[in-house]
């Protein structure tokens, strides 16, 4: 049972609301005492994960910001059995979604309050010495997450990523990526490369393929061929009914590791932070970590709380 949670809040992050009020209704009822540390840059997610960690008094880690925040206060806790519990408060939150987490602030509070919720393990993947979730993008939709900034992200919301998606395609242009997966070498032309843990694209139901799965220890390489696949995608939230699986024109493949190299140098973003650009080098960290979700979501049994 959780009864202490150090929270680790993005400030920057999601549209204004009364963040610790809400944490405070829900936790204080429950009988979980709480306490809350302030990122202020980059990294310091991480660091203050880990420092809940090494003071060994708290049950749980919460994060609330966005996918980046989320990812921060994740590899904080590698290694560790402290489960992470996720309050969205960004502007995707793919990893709520994936995992079936509310996006309503108190209703992801109560999932810590409620004994029939379990702790699952989910894989996380390592590229040099980053960390990520929800996974890298490399050309295109790099391009897009690099246009979405906050300032678009705070007028527009999840909106922001379709208009920067529609100003990447009008520079885009067909790379030739070469790749190493597991050993094997593979050449093929495109207009972006994910190398992704997750498979929805912000509504849950929507996925690139049926197999890919947080949980699975792998990582789905998809290559997409044409501007047409890479708008849809971009935009698929908006305009696709739930339980669509997208699948034309794209290549897939899944692999522990995989290096991308690209004929042309692309910028490459991981969990929504910019990268750098390619080569991209990734592997798998199978069941890195746990998450706290509900029991009811068609899921594998996991750990319990």
């Amino acid at each position: 049972m959780i009864k202490c949670v150090k929270v680790i809040m993005n400030p920057a992050a999601g549209q204004p609301q009364p963040v610790l009020r809400a944490i405070n209704d829900v936790f204080r009822p429950a009988g979980i005492d709480w306490d809350v540390s302030i990122t202020k840059g980059r990294g310091d997610g991480q660091r203050l994960a880990q420092a809940a960690v090494a003071a060994g008094e708290f049950d749980a880690v919460a994060a609330y910001g966005g996918d980046g925040t989320v990812t921060e206060v994740a590899s904080g806790l590698i290694g560790s059995q402290i489960p992470l519990i996720i309050l969205p408060g960004g502007t995707a939150n793919l990893m709520a979604i994936e995992l079936g987490i509310p996006s309503d602030l108190s209703r992801a509070c109560q999932l810590a309050c409620n004994p029939a919720s379990v702790a699952r393990a989910v894989d996380m993947g390592l590229a040099g010495e980053r960390y990520f979730m929800q996974g890298i993008g490399i050309g295109v939709q790099a391009e897009q997450v690099k246009g979405a900034d906050r300032d678009l992200k705070n007028r527009f919301g999840i909106l922001a990523y379709i208009v920067s998606a529609l100003q990447a395609l009008q520079k885009s242009r067909i790379c030739r990526y070469h790749l190493r997966m597991d050993g094997c070498q593979v050449e093929c032309e495109g207009l972006t490369c994910l190398i992704l843990n997750i498979g929805n694209f912000g509504m849950s139901g929507i996925s690139l393929a049926p197999n890919v799965d947080v949980s699975d220890g792998v990582l789905d390489i998809f290559v997409f061929r044409n501007a047409d696949i890479a708008l849809l995608v971009s935009v698929a939230a908006s305009i696709l009914d739930a339980n669509t699986m997208i699948g034309e024109s794209i290549n897939h493949w899944q692999a522990h590791t995989v290096t991308v190299i690209a004929d042309s140098t692309q910028a490459v973003q991981g969990d929504g932070e910019m990268w750098g650009e390619t080569p991209v080098r990734a592997r798998i960290l199978p069941g890195a970590v746990r998450v706290v979700v509900g029991r009811n979501l068609g899921l594998p049994e996991h750990t319990i709380l």
